[in-house]
């Protein structure tokens, strides 16, 4: 079964504090439904139309234990304490395999 993977890329961080309680929620909601963080914030060489800003890639089981991740209510509640406090390019991916 393929894997599944959050890729979030932040074009920018207009309130840092909501993001702070964001991921105060977000990382327990992202740890129980299943979530693994393998990069968070590092170093990033953009290319292309990229920006050089925050990045984060999270890998779960499966593509649709990563769309259920979102869904839930626990993740939920951490994007309504982040508001607008971000523009980011969220995406839910199928790995290969």
């Amino acid at each position: 079964m393929a894997k599944g993977y959050w890729v979030s890329a932040y074009r920018t961080i207009a309130d840092p504090e909501k993001l702070a309680a964001y991921n105060k929620l977000a990382g327990p909601a992202v740890k129980a439904a299943g979530g693994r963080p393998l990069a968070r914030g590092g170093r990033i060489v953009a290319h292309d139309a990229g920006i050089a800003e925050r990045t984060v890639l999270i890998e779960f089981d499966s593509f649709e234990q990563a769309v259920a991740a979102h869904a839930s209510a626990a993740y939920q509640e951490a994007l309504a304490v982040l508001a607008d406090g971000v523009e980011r390019d969220f995406r839910i991916i199928e790995g290969l395999d």
